[in-house]
């Protein structure tokens, strides 16, 4: 029996993975705010995810085969990963740095708190799979 290996736990762990790479990639925008000719960079995922949910012809996203035996499930194929996206477009200051650090500060707090969220329901996960291995309330 796999459980801590379900599709709850990889999801939570693709959720939280996203955050990480989500915090680094802020953490280098804040850390190079002054660079002059620096780019910003952002982790899209959510966008992905609804066009993906949005696509003309499809409504559902579409199941991973690991069998050729297997029906297929959903509609085309999906890549849900998280991807680093440069905006190498707009332009912020005189020195051609286009990082905005009230708005990077805000997204920072934001991705902190989707984070401590993420991490309270695998808390809670996993207390519940203890409490029911050891069988006590």
């Amino acid at each position: 029996m796999n459980l801590l290996n379900g599709p709850e736990f990889r999801r939570l762990q693709g959720a939280i993975g996203a955050a990480e790479m989500r915090q680094r990639v802020i953490a280098d925008n804040i850390a190079n705010v002054d660079v002059p000719y620096f780019k910003r960079s952002e982790v899209v995922f959510e966008d992905i995810l609804e066009r993906q949910l949005n696509a003309p012809g499809t409504n559902r996203l579409a199941g991973r085969r690991t069998d050729a035996k297997h029906i297929p499930i959903g509609g085309g194929s999906a890549d849900l990963r998280p991807r680093i996206v440069t905006d190498q477009t707009s332009v912020m200051n005189n020195n051609v740095n286009n990082v905005d650090i009230d708005r990077e500060m805000s997204l920072l707090a934001k991705n902190q708190l989707r984070y401590n969220a993420m991490i309270q329901q695998l808390n809670h996960e996993v207390r519940m799979v203890r409490t029911a291995i050891e069988g006590r309330a």
